[in-house]
């Protein structure tokens, strides 16, 4: 590790990663003032080392729309898009990227250029309707990946199984017809060199990701999962592949490494370890994890940085030798563990409790998103039933304002932190 002072390394991670979106974001708005378009992608299988090798933008939607959220313009966008005809139950994110695109692609933090094709897997049904929008409105082509997911909890299967080789022929297969689409788009030849490039880069932030998750097990923890790790979580999307990116998680790592030295932690006064289950609270994001934090709790861990990691999570390292091949396999494996999150989670939660040592878990259904939160309490029983641990069950939505209500959930998670510092009373009377 280099010679570098405390306050140079702590807190470079979140400042470096939000310089690095602003970059991101910058060249986004350059795309878009020059009439570039853009490869449009979802952060569950977004193929950003292959469509690099293109030279097209990649745009994430589902990020800009949290963005609206967290600069709290949401509901201007989700009133304009309900004006324009789309029920207030749909998708919080596409009804505010509807209204993005009746705005000509502007956003808070810039612009975003037009799609020219948008590619995207089955990880989520919402995908595949909302790629036929801008279909309709800019008439860009669009491309889905089917991904076969587990057949059933814990049947996943992998290399060697005749299963597993079968689902990887099937997705290279589709990778190829992609490739051949690009082709004919760009105008350009495929490089395999330069994706051979680009997947370096990503093994460098697959391993890096997966290191920071693994620090995070020390005590006191070294970040907040809810908040500092969705500025790790924006880096791992937009840049993947990227030789930034790259870069950004070597430094990550080490100022983690330099955290779990010396006990640095997120919070001075460690109290309470959790869990976080589904997307975070936008609307009032910093206010949300407030509510946790002022009662000395911390999230060590959450399913979010598990499914919008892209598959970074996993630490998947791609074959450089056989690009083509491993690209598909690493698509396989990380937008099939991406599903897993929401349909198969118990088993990978009492992991986390086991290896993170928490003392408490945070269900956040959200109106917005059936996915994530569809059979969330099922999901929470059947957790209960496998480890004697407090649970939160609370609802609000990750962009609408308009079913958020800030002294709700305040009450509930202080009742929750009550029954927590109970429990600690009555653990420390039964073993003096």
């Amino acid at each position: 590790m280099s010679q570098i002072s405390e306050e140079a390394i702590v807190g470079r991670g979140n400042k470096d990663g939000a310089s690095l979106f602003r970059d991101w974001f910058r060249e986004l708005t350059t795309a878009a003032e020059e009439d570039r378009r853009a490869a449009y992608v979802f952060v569950m299988g977004s193929l950003c080392e292959l469509l690099q090798t293109f030279d097209l933008p990649v745009v994430f939607p589902e990020i800009n729309s949290l963005q609206t959220a967290v600069r709290r313009v949401a509901h201007e966008y989700l009133n304009e898009a309900e004006d324009y005809g789309y029920s207030p139950d749909i998708c919080g994110y596409v009804k505010a990227d509807v209204a993005t695109q009746l705005r000509r692609g502007e956003l808070p933090m810039g612009r975003i250029p037009k799609p020219a094709i948008a590619v995207y897997t089955n990880a989520c049904n919402t995908y595949i309707k909302w790629a036929e929008i801008w279909e309709r409105m800019h008439g860009a082509p669009t491309f889905v990946i089917d991904v076969p997911g587990s057949r059933a909890d814990g049947a996943k299967t992998w290399q060697g199984d005749q299963d597993f080789e079968n689902d990887r022929r099937y997705v290279l297969a589709q990778l190829k017809e992609l490739i051949t689409t690009l082709e004919q788009l760009t105008g350009r030849r495929f490089d395999i060199d330069r994706l051979r490039e680009t997947m370096g880069h990503a093994n460098t932030m697959h391993r890096g990701w997966k290191r920071v998750l693994e620090l995070n097990r020390s005590r006191p923890s070294l970040f907040n999962a809810l908040s500092d790790g969705t500025i790790y979580l924006g880096v791992t999307n937009c840049l993947k592949g990227t030789a930034a990116g790259a870069r950004y998680f070597d430094d990550l790592v080490e100022e983690m490494e330099y955290k779990a030295a010396r006990g640095i932690g997120t919070l001075t006064d460690e109290q309470y370890r959790l869990i976080f289950v589904g997307v975070p609270c936008y609307p009032i994001f910093r206010r949300f994890t407030e509510l946790f934090t002022e009662s000395g709790g911390t999230f060590v861990n959450s399913t979010y940085l598990w499914f919008a990691s892209g598959g970074s999570n996993l630490g998947y390292q791609y074959d450089l030798e056989h690009p083509l091949e491993s690209l598909a396999e690493g698509l396989l494996v990380s937008v099939r563990d991406a599903m897993d999150s929401m349909f198969f989670q118990t088993g990978v939660l009492t992991d986390m409790i086991d290896a993170y040592q928490a003392d408490g878990i945070v269900y956040h259904p959200i109106k917005s998103c059936r996915t994530v939160s569809t059979g969330l309490a099922d999901n929470r029983r059947a957790l209960m039933r496998e480890r004697d641990i407090p649970s939160l069950f609370i609802e609000s939505d990750m962009m609408d304002r308009r079913v958020v209500s800030e002294a709700q959930l305040k009450n509930r998670i202080d009742a929750f932190f009550e029954g927590l510092a109970a429990r600690r009373r009555q653990a420390a009377i039964s073993n003096p």
